[in-house]
């Protein structure tokens, strides 16, 4: 019977604990921008990709610095048999020792070197616009959980006002049922409709929950914190920023373009094999034959040059293979530059309609209110029926809905046509290096 006693206490205790336990964070669109392209892991691994072929450039310019070797070597002899011409034979030998340094250097290649260079370059630079389009995807990526948090934390506010109504008029039309002024259908009819609100207020707390969960997951924040957005730097944000209609620098087709470059350069490299490849090298030996020759000071160099006969009918495959990977970056180039056109085009068209539909639905509110007052007038005059009143509640409501959804979408589609133009993080004044 104490744990009974005691079980109200429990749970209050643990509903203040677990309310202390979530964190509430406001944040604007451009600190979440600004934490998803540092902190995320998408834009850690883009980070990586760049070091990386950075460190592979580097490393292919490495050889074109010459090579050098030193070694040195000892062995032991047993029961050596030694002739000479300069000492007779019958030489008791037991050990020799050998020294040796070569220097060499590539001095000419079919030009491979080279154009391997400027290819490792080019391959660099679109890896470093490719990990910007990244940053500008995650950037697109906050932006709709920003405009679907939002949308559900409005819903959950329309309806928690519109269910104190619909309870207020359950309670209101319980008491007349009950003096007999009114039918119990009617009363059925007001508490179904507190029964919709309610299931739809249950599901946009869940959907708040939900978006919540993968936003902060995203920025890498804490599970336990709740986001509530900072409308109205968003609204500044927007007003301050300068809408662009027209194509930028799209990182995504930059970083195509750069490996189209790469894929040429592949083909030049592909065509050095048609050539000798020359080298210069030099280098010093010493040696100990013990009781029998000692060398030192043994300097030499020279030019080597070699050259593959078979590469002549071999490489006519490596050329064909090379141009057709550059005739398919060309090609994705095209077909991005067409992408990019229809994206900005239905952008554009979706930005122009969202301000169209903001009207209609702030007049449709306006309305609905006009509406709601001169049904519920007529029926406390007994002039209209409950059926008009829960219709009219449930215009009004959503007509709400309407408008809260059509100022989230007037910002969503707005930043989605800075995406499609290549400015999203721009807009924010960011850089997406």
């Amino acid at each position: 019977m104490k744990t009974i006693k005691y079980l109200p206490i429990a749970f209050l205790l643990f509903g203040i604990t677990f309310s202390y336990a979530q964190e509430r964070k406001k944040m604007s669109l451009k600190e979440a921008i600004e934490l998803v392209i540092t902190n995320s892991n998408q834009a850690v691994l883009a980070k990586n990709k760049v070091e990386t072929s950075k460190l592979e450039l580097e490393t292919m310019k490495n050889n074109q610095y010459p090579s050098a070797k030193i070694s040195g070597q000892y062995m032991r002899l047993t029961n050596a048999n030694v002739d000479s011409n300069l000492g007779g034979s019958g030489l008791e030998v037991s050990q020799l020792m050998i020294g040796q340094a070569n220097v060499s250097m590539p001095i000419f290649s079919g030009f491979k070197l080279k154009n391997s260079i400027a290819a490792s370059e080019s391959l660099y630079k679109a890896q470093t616009f490719s990990a910007s389009h990244t940053k500008e995807e995650l950037a697109q990526e906050v932006v709709e959980l920003f405009a679907t948090l939002y949308k559900s934390q409005e819903m959950v506010k329309l309806f928690q006002e519109n269910l104190k109504s619909a309870q207020q008029r359950t309670k209101d039309f319980t008491a007349m049922v009950d003096n007999g002024l009114m039918a119990r259908n009617d009363l059925l009819k007001a508490q179904l409709q507190e029964s919709n609100i309610q299931l739809m207020l249950d599901n946009s707390i869940k959907n708040v929950s939900v978006v919540n969960y993968e936003l902060v997951t995203l920025l890498h924040l804490s599970e336990n914190t709740i986001i509530d957005i900072d409308i109205d730097t968003v609204k500044n944000d927007m007003a301050k920023s300068q809408l662009t209609t027209a194509n930028g620098q799209r990182n995504d087709l930059e970083a195509l373009t750069l490996q189209e470059k790469a894929s040429e350069a592949g083909i030049k490299i592909a065509k050095s094999g048609y050539f000798p490849s020359l080298s210069l090298s030099g280098g010093y030996i010493a040696f100990d034959l013990e009781n029998a020759i000692s060398v030192t000071n043994a300097m030499n160099f020279g030019v080597g040059v070699s050259y593959d006969i078979a590469s002549i009918f071999k490489n006519a495959k490596e050329v064909k293979l090379a141009k057709s990977k550059a005739e398919q970056t060309k090609t994705a180039i095209a077909i991005l530059n067409d992408k990019i056109k229809e994206e900005t085009h239905l952008a554009q068209e979706n930005y122009n309609l969202s301000l169209k539909q903001n009207k209609v639905y702030t007049l449709a509110v306006e309305q609905s209110d006009e509406n709601f007052r001169i049904v519920k007038d007529k029926y406390d005059n007994s002039l209209s029926t409950t059926n008009d009143l829960l219709e009219a509640d449930v215009q009004q409501l959503q007509s709400k809905i309407n408008l809260a959804l059509s100022q989230a979408d007037i910002a969503l589609k707005y930043y989605q046509l800075q995406f499609a133009a290549g400015k999203l993080i721009n807009s924010f004044n960011l850089s997406t290096k």
